[in-house]
Parts: structure tokens; C-alpha cells; sequence
């Protein structure tokens, strides 16, 4: 199979229709062999039931319905799980993202051999307070931080190597830094291409100014993890080590002082230094503790269902 398209949707009925219509031409004028994967996060309108209808309509379409909302990450992952093309093209449900870009997205990935390209709205219809300067602002920070040179890691419209989504872990809210997730497992192939961005046409956004705020601590959760997740102990061993090293070094400046200089002086609980000391070994023994818990718990095998799927359609 040529190309998996994987759409996680929340409330979106009044698209769908007209995106699997504006999805089909596209496969069919190209000749692609493809699936389109719905992947219902949990909606409380009738979405689901018009996913129901295109499936009797087109053995193409592919559902998943979640018990309940479980958030992007968790729908993409479930997607990626059930994709079975070479190419693995996600996009929104909310006709933001053109599906004609899909050909070009395709040509990158199979003939220039990027394991990922990520889309570029250059030109957004958003409002421009509420969400195109804290993106600006937001993209700077992930670029800085992780180091991929991307203009937009939150664009929806995204193409895959097939071997990328079967080898990352998207959990959390860390669908933001698919991106990311692929350069830290090898995957450093990755390009950018401008995309059109269109107006909403139905509904309203399922996302607030709090996107922003959670997308920048889960840059600092990345951030942390990519460089320290499979070695916890080199961060919180040497913070321990320097606490330790603090504390050590002021108890024996303290207890030299009342041994040898100023036996007749204040007593030591009475120094300021004394609470220095016990408060930075403290501390140190700490750091050392969080260490160990973290090799600890990176040894255990956790396999913990992050969603439930209520009902599924044409999957094998």
C-alpha cells in the first residue's frame, strides 16, 4: 500500500464528509493504493456515525473510536499502530490542511528519501494575536532547543516513513514534537515544505492559549528527556555530588574553626553556616536518591494502556 492517511478528530462531523471526498480525488487522480484512518478521540457529536456511513461507502475508510477523549498523541499513536502504507500522511479533520499537498508530501519521502517532512503554514488565516505570534514564539523556543531547524512544529499536515511512526513513542501531549521524537531515535533525515493554509469552514478550534503554555513545558519535558531520559543518574549525580561536596566543605570549615581557632566561639548550631551545610547534604542525598529511583524505574518493563477503543472499523 502506497500511503496511510491518519486523522485524529474531536467533534468535526460537518468535514469529514467533504475531507474522505477531497482525500479520495486526490488518491484516485494519482493512482495511489491507499487507507484513510479516522481516529474518533472520543466525540460527543455525530462524528463517528458519518465515519460509519463513508466506511459502507468506501472500503478504503478505516475507523477507531476512543472511549473517551485521550488527546492527539494518544490518536495519532493508535493510528500509527493500525497504518499500513510505505508513506504515513497525517493531517486535521478540520479542512485546514489541503490535501493536495499529499502527491508532493508522497514524492518527498519516497523519491528524495526524507524518513519525515513536516508542513509550513507560511500563510495562516488565524488570529494573529491569540495564535500566530505565540507560535512564532513557541517555534523559536522548540528550535533552539531541540536543535531540528523547523518554521512549524505544530502544523497537522505531516509525511512519514512508514519505519519513523513504527519506532517512535507518541504519548503525552508530545505530538507537537513528532519531530523531535524522530531525531532522537535516528531519524535525521527531516525536511519542511510550505503548505496552504485554508480558513475553518465548520466549527471552532478545539484548542486555547493553554496549548502554548502546556506545548513549552513539554518542550522542557523533551528537552529533559532526550538529553538525560536514559541516563537520569549523570543530572541528579552531579547536582548530588555538588550539593554534597558544598555541604561537606562548609561542616569541615565549621568544625576545624571551633577545633582549632575559636574553641570559646558560638556555638556551631548557632552559625549560619551549620544550616548551610546540613541543607545542601541534605539536598545532595536527595539528588542522589532521585538517581537511583530513575535507573530503578527505566529497568522496569511499563506497558500501560494510555487509551481505550470503545468500537473499531476495517482493520485486520
Amino acid at each position: 500500500m502506497d500511503i496511510s492517511v491518519v486523522i485524529p478528530l474531536l467533534n468535526e462531523q460537518e468535514s469529514l464528509t467533504e475531507l474522505h471526498h477531497w482525500i479520495s480525488s486526490v488518491m484516485k487522480s494519482n493512482g495511489f493504493s491507499y487507507e484513510i484512518l479516522f481516529i474518533d478521540d472520543g466525540s460527543t457529536d455525530q462524528s463517528w456515525q458519518t465515519i460509519c456511513t463513508l466506511k459502507e461507502q468506501d472500503k478504503n475508510v478505516k475507523g477507531i473510536r476512543f472511549l473517551k477523549n485521550f488527546g492527539k498523541s494518544q490518536a495519532l499513536h493508535a493510528g500509527f499502530a493500525q497504518a499500513k502504507g510505505d508513506v504515513i500522511i497525517t493531517m486535521d479533520a478540520d479542512l485546514q490542511d489541503n490535501p493536495e499537498e499529499i502527491p508532493e508530501l508522497y514524492n518527498l519521502i519516497t523519491k528524495q528519501k526524507f524518513d519525515l517532512v513536516s508542513g509550513w503554514k507560511k500563510k495562516r488565516f488565524d488570529n494573529k494575536f491569540t495564535k500566530n505570534l505565540p507560535s512564532k514564539l513557541f517555534n523559536w523556543a522548540a528550535r533552539k532547543t531541540s536543535g531540528v531547524k523547523l518554521n512549524d512544529f505544530n502544523c497537522g499536515l505531516k509525511a512519514y516513513n512508514k519505519n519513523v511512526v513504527k519506532n517512535i513513542d507518541v504519548n503525552g501531549e508530545m505530538h507537537r514534537y513528532i519531530p523531535v521524537l524522530a531525531k532522537n531515535a535516528g531519524f535525521t533525515k527531516i525536511g519542511e515544505k510550505v503548505v496552504q493554509h485554508q480558513a475553518r469552514k465548520y466549527g471552532e478550534t478545539k484548542f486555547g492559549m493553554d496549548r502554548f503554555i502546556n506545548g513549552f513545558l513539554d518542550l522542557i519535558t523533551i528537552w529533559f528527556l532526550s538529553r538525560f531520559g536514559k541516563r537520569p543518574m549523570h543530572l541528579f549525580g552531579a547536582l548530588g555530588v555538588i550539593m554534597f561536596i558544598i555541604g561537606f566543605g562548609f561542616a569541615a570549615y565549621l568544625g576545624i574553626d571551633k577545633i582549632f581557632f575559636n574553641p570559646a566561639g558560638r556555638l556551631i548550631t548557632q552559625r549560619p553556616q551549620f544550616y548551610i551545610a546540613l541543607t545542601t547534604m541534605i539536598l545532595g542525598s536527595q539528588f542522589f536518591i532521585a538517581g537511583f529511583l530513575g535507573e530503578i524505574i527505566l529497568r522496569q518493563n511499563a506497558n500501560k494502556t494510555r487509551y481505550l477503543i470503545k468500537e473499531s472499523l476495517n482493520l485486520e
